[in-house]
């Protein structure tokens, strides 16, 4: 048995006591199909990737043969990529802005599709990292509404170096908030915590797939 299903089983195991179990969305971002593939064969069909064109070169082919694979884009969109991403992806976590809204609703349109987004939540308010604030939370979940896009639930992603926890109960209460079914929190350091506060999605990258190949 190869390291990758050692790994993933173990992270299975550690999730089976909460109930219900979030989905393990297995990061495969930056590397090779050859490395993934393991982990396809043991039956696990949940996979993220962040760049909208690693992936189509990645996936395009074997998500034709294998009907149930479930594609998840956790990065960052630009929104001169939304027609890419929406034909590709089935659900896409980093909703943050009005203009990729109205992108994302126009490739809908063109695709026939419908998809399933996740607003992406600057939870710590750092310059540096994509999301929404809170305070404009309400107004773009509204835009959303109004292009008809599937909003399913939140996601954010802690300030790095700190304590993930009060971030992830602020993630929880805004969920609430809105009344919203999901929650995509939680990565390979902390992703049990945030299992256990709700989460419903958990992405998990090193500790399945090992050191991030580099980019």
């Amino acid at each position: 048995m190869s390291n990758i299903i050692q790994n993933f089983i173990k992270i299975s195991d550690d999730l089976s006591f909460i109930s219900p179990a979030p989905t393990i969305i297995a990061v495969s971002k930056t590397f090779p199909l050859s490395h993934i593939q393991p982990l396809i064969q043991h039956g696990h069909r949940v996979f993220g990737e962040n760049k909208v064109q690693e992936a189509k070169q990645k996936w395009s082919e074997i998500k034709n043969t294998i009907k149930d694979l479930e594609l998840h884009l956790i990065g960052g969109l630009q929104s001169n990529k939304a027609k890419e991403a929406v034909k590709l992806f089935d659900y896409i976590h980093s909703v943050d802005s009005l203009k990729l809204v109205k992108e994302l609703a126009k490739a809908e349109e063109t695709l026939l599709l419908k998809r399933k987004y996740f607003i992406q939540v600057n939870i710590g308010n750092e310059k540096q990292k994509n999301g929404v604030s809170e305070e404009n939370l309400s107004s773009l979940i509204e835009s959303c509404n109004s292009y008809k896009l599937k909003v399913v639930g939140f996601m954010c992603i802690p300030p790095f170096n700190s304590d993930a926890v009060p971030f992830f109960l602020e993630l929880k209460k805004l969920n609430k908030q809105f009344g919203l079914p999901m929650m995509s929190m939680g990565m390979s350091s902390d992703f049990l915590e945030a299992a256990k506060l709700g989460s419903t999605h958990v992405r998990i990258g090193s500790k399945i797939f090992g050191s991030r190949a580099s980019q």
